[in-house]
């Protein structure tokens, strides 16, 4: 799809031919076609030629040349007819009159779908542009997972328009080369696309640092002269090396991209002339088996530097890429980059999954095995599309896997797996099975016992230590590094939240329903079940399910729904206890609040307890029912719960303690210490011996001052073991005052 404005013109005779003669060399590329195919692309040339007649490019030529710009890059790819011709239609459901149905009756519904994988979505209506462009990104990439050739035409297409951007207006120079930098330069780099990463990652800098890019520019110019004769005596002694070997292999040059150099410099506080490993070789040999014995040579006509080989052959990259790397101390000390690998490992390191077309052509057993570079990563993204349904989020998921710089580590039977650096032992589990990501419970790096935080380190052995009854904690999304473990987490969170809210509104709707004089209302039986449909066609819910998930979020009242669903009821000839009635009203009356939840601290996501004052059994609490969630809980004193029931009175409700809670509470102590050796093991003996547990401690930067706070966030069961555990501290030495933390001024 083309950055560049169109704007409708009359008929340039000069044009035209400028478009004609590029759709002959475009043809000229085109040999490996069978004449059947050719025709087709031809077809479809004509079709966008008619398509965009009268358009023109920001350059001046005619919009046609686009088009064919685009299939020209795909022909370089050795894609088949069906690439090319959706190639050369890209743009026309966007930019011209033209439908799909149109383009399935024309050229088949093959060609069609790609064609509207690459379709901006610009008949609906997003809020922002961000949120445009997200829904956009997974519409493609969505398309990408289906059909791989809808990526490949869309690098095309976005190097062509990176190419010519010097026309579009500058103001949209920024935008349009950080998406580049940001999005489709990282998905060339993840499916190996090299030299389209490396174009892309140039033009875009050149755009969006102009002024840096000139200096770099020059900078490398300038060393390049300076150290040519250095690099042709490196060339030339390495020639005479392998000569003298008998081995016969491929030596070029190859630099670093301006931007690799630019970053480098930025992200490692480097002035350019400490950068050096500008310049560097590649060797291709004739096999596997070459590659290691040309290593050797090269490590006897220089020293290597330690920590800089990597034997991308024996663990290839996740996108497919071998190679072997080795950085030499070459003449006068400086650093000499060299990459070893054969020549189908080249096409693949070039090409990476447009290897496959190219290896077709010729080798369609390579093609089998390129095939599957980049199959894994497409098939996540289908699954995350599976479990996420909202575009910005998916996409949020997608950049994370966008950067391939990975660890290799095995499974305890051996089994190599990538994984992105950075990753934990969590994204290991999930990327086994997301069954055995939920229930993990533990896990062992070479045989000892790790946190689930634990950073992954190349050849690491990881064991799942997994349990039935196991879930996933919200925690883990704070440091899971992979899109597939954070959707997984999300996803099953999500479902376990709405059970609960689900439960938690049936337990409201119950209770507000006794409130209005009906008991046991919610049994399946024919006529509830007209009730329940009419009540639904006034709350505007799906099912019976949704609206108790609905009052459980805080979206719906329950009493509001109470009195509807009595009158229904009412109307159907239910009536009323009057003894009921009576008693529940007087009781909220006392009460002062619609229903009553009891807590035992088993609410799991449908109930929190506010951070502010953080309620513990034995407190008198309140519960507010936030919009979307779920019912927070209060201390009934708390300034913030006191503000909330000032200008939102009926959302609160009744909630009360159970006799048995289930698990501790949070709450939070201060301790005012003597400033001294050995008090913090002293507070904390005093804490242990109440059988409390210590969560978090938040001790000041005040080490000179005689006297300072210590705060402490603790579990504890209930209000008396708080008190017993404040006893212990004050009769600690050193310990001046301990006393629960006061109520804060912010919302949890």
């Amino acid at each position: 799809m083309s950055t560049t404005l169109k704007t409708p013109t009359g008929n340039h005779p000069a044009a035209a031919n400028a478009a004609a003669a590029s759709f002959a060399s475009l043809t000229a590329k085109l040999d490996y076609l069978t004449l059947a195919d050719l025709e087709l692309v031809r077809s479809a040339y004509r079709f966008a030629d008619q398509a965009h007649l009268g358009q023109i490019r920001d350059s001046g030529e005619p919009y046609i040349t686009h088009p064919i710009a685009v299939a020209a890059q795909c022909a370089d790819w050795k894609l088949d007819a069906q690439a090319l011709m959706a190639a050369l239609l890209h743009d026309a459901l966007e930019d011209c009159s033209v439908t799909k149905p149109e383009l399935v009756e024309r050229f088949g519904p093959a060609v069609a779908e790609l064609v509207d994988g690459l379709t901006k979505l610009e008949k609906l209506h997003f809020n922002t542009r961000e949120e445009n462009q997200a829904e956009s990104f997974r519409k493609m990439l969505l398309a990408m997972a289906r059909d791989m050739r809808v990526i490949l035409i869309k690098l095309a297409d976005r190097t062509h328009n990176m190419r010519t951007l010097a026309d579009v207006p500058r103001e949209k120079w920024a935008r349009i080369a950080s998406e580049t930098l940001e999005v489709y330069a990282p998905i060339a780099h993840r499916l190996g696309l090299n030299q389209a990463y490396r174009e892309l990652q140039n033009l875009a800098f050149c755009h969006l640092r102009p002024w840096r890019f000139a200096v770099l520019s020059k900078a490398v110019a300038k060393a390049r002269r300076r150290r040519r004769d250095l690099i042709q005596k490196v060339q030339r002694e390495v020639e005479s090396a392998f000569a003298a070997s008998g081995m016969e292999v491929r030596i070029s040059g190859r630099e670093k991209t301006l931007y690799s150099i630019y970053k480098k410099m930025t992200e490692k506080h480097l002035s350019f002339a400490q950068v050096t490993d500008i310049y560097g070789f590649r060797v291709l040999a004739p096999n596997v088996i070459n590659c290691y014995t040309a290593l050797g040579i090269l490590h006897q006509l220089y020293k290597p530097v330690p920590g800089r080989f990597k034997d991308h052959i024996a663990i290839g990259k996740v996108n497919g890429y071998q190679s072997l790397h080795t950085t030499l101390v070459g003449p006068s000390g400086i650093s000499v980059e060299f990459q070893v690998r054969t020549d189908a490992m080249n096409v693949v390191a070039e090409s990476g999954v447009a290897a496959h077309w190219l290896y077709k052509v010729n080798s369609p057993a390579q093609a089998a095995v390129s095939d599957r570079h980049g199959s894994k990563w497409m098939q996540s993204l289908l699954d995350i599309q599976n479990e996420t349904r909202d575009a910005a989020e998916f996409w949020d998921h997608v950049k994370v896997d966008l950067f391939p710089d990975a660890v290799y580590v095995f499974t305890p039977k051996s089994q190599i797996m990538a994984l992105p650096r950075g990753a934990t032992v969590v994204d290991f589990a999930y990327s086994i099975h997301s069954n055995v990501g939920d229930r993990t419970q533990g896990a062992k790096i070479n045989g000892e016992q790790v946190p689930l935080r634990t950073e992954l380190k190349n050849g690491d052995v990881i064991e799942i230590v997994t349990a039935s009854d196991a879930t996933p904690n919200p925690n883990w999304l704070s440091f899971v590094r992979t899109a597939r473990a954070r959707s997984k987490i999300r996803q099953h969170l999500k479902t376990m939240a709405l059970a609960d809210s689900q439960s938690l509104g049936e337990k409201m709707l119950t209770q507000a329903l006794r409130a209005e004089g009906i008991d046991k209302t919610l049994a399946e039986t024919a006529r509830n079940k007209q009730v329940w449909d009419k009540l639904l066609r006034f709350s505007g819910n799906k099912s019976q399910s949704e609206l108790l998930t609905d009052i459980g979020l805080g979206k719906r009242i329950a009493s509001i729904v109470a009195k509807r669903l009595r009158a229904l009821l009412t109307d159907s000839g239910e009536k009323l206890d009057a003894v009921l009635l009576t008693r529940e009203r007087f009781a909220m009356n006392q009460s002062g609040a619609q229903g009553g939840v009891m807590l035992d601290g088993s609410e799991n996501a449908s109930v929190s307890y506010a951070r502010c004052c953080r309620p513990i059994p034995g407190d008198s609490i309140v519960g507010y029912l936030g919009r979307g969630e779920g019912l927070i809980v209060h201390v009934e004193d708390c300034a913030v719960a006191r503000k909330l029931k000032h200008k939102d009175s009926e959302r609160f409700i009744g909630v009360e303690w159970s006799d048995e809670p289930l698990r501790t509470f949070e709450s939070e102590v201060v301790v005012t210490v003597t400033n001294g050796k050995g008090v913090l093991a002293r507070v904390a003996a005093a804490l242990a011996a109440a059988e409390v547990d210590i969560a978090r401690v938040d001790i000041p930067d005040e080490a000179v001052q005689e006297a300072i706070e210590l705060r402490f966030l603790i579990a504890v069961r209930d209000g008396a073991q708080l008190d017993a555990a404040l006893r212990n501290l004050r009769r600690t030495p050193s310990v001046l005052k301990a006393e629960r933390s006061s109520n804060s001024a912010t919302v949890n």
